[in-house]
């Protein structure tokens, strides 16, 4: 497998991730069908990913009193207050509104809201990483700044600085920060999409979606840095630990490279992935080798899997999240594509009624490669049956109080 160094830079079209005005006539139609598919699945009400198309009711009605979720209040009030004038209104956005769903991890400029990090002070900016920092655990917040750093080392490498960048990161207030009231935040940029509904003591982080291109760097300003290495290697040490029937149960496909996968599991943006931005209310059966038919030592691998997942969030609600994933332990599934051998590309999921997650090697964008390497990677953590956006904690909280006067702004 090449370094990513040894990779060739591809020509883009103009696309900029900071103008809000998209440029692409060699693709237009392309994109023209995507918009229109996309925009078609955000007009659908938000039903969340499932297995069947039916949302098992009734999963997560234990999260109480499980978090002190003062330092996000805190945060996102002095992020907001630290704006100017003009550039408050642009920031908030009532806590129903659309853009919640808007999110979208390509680096152009199709769906981006709120207030660009690159257009504000250093303080200002810093402000608003704090709300990212208070939010995420200390693990979590290196991997989203070292994604964000790698922004800009594409930038560097490929010249396109109109599209790549440090900073074209977009930040969102919803609702009114509360310590009663529900409100949250979002973060969307290049491999970088966030989401957090808080309510109470109660948070949901999900969805969230993390990637780059490349993961590492061995020189350099970033030498040494790399990104996913816990969630890749903790993968293949569970899948290297099936024995030979679990592993024909498991692993679907032997290889991702181009042609060796079924049409119907690529996708036009996203590759391997099934859940990621737009696909909200995606149906998922599942598949692949059930956790009740590990061992002892292998359950503990896959927990092992997931908890790298969930430690993205700051400790206690990782915990939190934790139980909630045992309790349903028995009704998780694993399935692999792909090899398992050290350089081998690979996509895999884990999914059961409280979380989806999936990580996949892609082809390049920034660089010319045309098959998978794992020098880009996507991964997304979802909490399937409603729970994505706070939807199931927001409708708890809705049938506890009449909120038929106002609109949660």
């Amino acid at each position: 497998m090449k370094d990513w160094t040894e990779f060739g830079v591809r020509a883009l079209p103009e696309m900029s991730a900071r103008d809000r005005v998209v440029s692409v006539p060699p693709i237009q139609d392309l994109i023209d069908a995507l918009m229109a598919d996309f925009r078609a699945k955000l007009a659908a009400p938000l039903r969340g990913v499932t297995s069947d198309g039916h949302v098992r009711p009734g999963l997560f009605s234990t999260r109480r009193g499980a978090v002190d979720t003062a330092p996000l209040r805190e945060a996102a009030r002095a992020f907001l207050e630290a704006l100017d004038p003009v550039d408050r209104p642009k920031a908030s956005f009532p806590l129903a509104a659309s853009e919640w769903r808007q999110w979208f991890n390509i680096h152009a400029n199709f769906f981006r809201h709120g207030v660009m990090l690159e257009n504000l002070t250093p303080p200002q900016r810093e402000c608003g990483l704090q709300l990212l920092r208070a939010t995420l655990s200390a693990r979590g917040f290196a991997q989203a700044r070292a994604i964000m750093r790698f922004n800009e080392l594409l930038a560097t490498v490929s010249g396109h600085t109109d599209q790549y960048g440090e900073w074209p990161y977009f930040l969102s207030i919803f609702g009114t920060p509360s310590a009663t009231e529900p409100w949250g935040w979002q973060f969307d940029g290049h491999h970088l999409n966030v989401n957090c509904m808080v309510l109470g003591d109660e948070m949901v982080l999900t969805p969230t979606f993390m990637g780059s291109e490349p993961c590492k760097a061995t020189s350099g300003a970033l030498a040494g840095t790399e990104v996913f290495a816990h969630e890749q290697q903790a993968a293949i040490d569970l899948v290297r630990s099936l024995d030979a029937i679990q592993h024909d149960i498991a692993v679907l496909y032997p290889s991702i490279m181009p042609g060796a996968v079924p049409k119907h599991l690529e996708r036009r943006v996203g590759d391997h992935m099934q859940a990621g931005a737009f696909d909200d209310n995606a149906v998922l059966p599942y598949q692949g080798l059930r956790a009740d038919a590990l061992t002892g030592v292998q359950r503990a691998l896959l927990r092992k899997v997931v908890g790298v997942y969930l430690g993205w969030a700051r400790d206690d609600h990782a915990t939190v999240r934790a139980a909630e994933v045992d309790a349903h332990l028995d009704e998780t599934w694993f399935s692999w594509l792909g090899g398992t051998g050290d350089t081998d590309p690979f996509y895999y999921r884990i999914q059961s009624p409280v979380v989806l997650i999936e990580f996949d090697h892609h082809p390049g964008v920034a660089f010319d490669n045309v098959e998978p390497t794992r020098h880009h990677i996507h991964t997304v953590l979802r909490t399937p049956n409603g729970g994505d956006y706070g939807a199931d904690l927001l409708a708890r909280h809705l049938t506890e109080f009449d909120h038929s006067h106002g609109d949660h702004r």
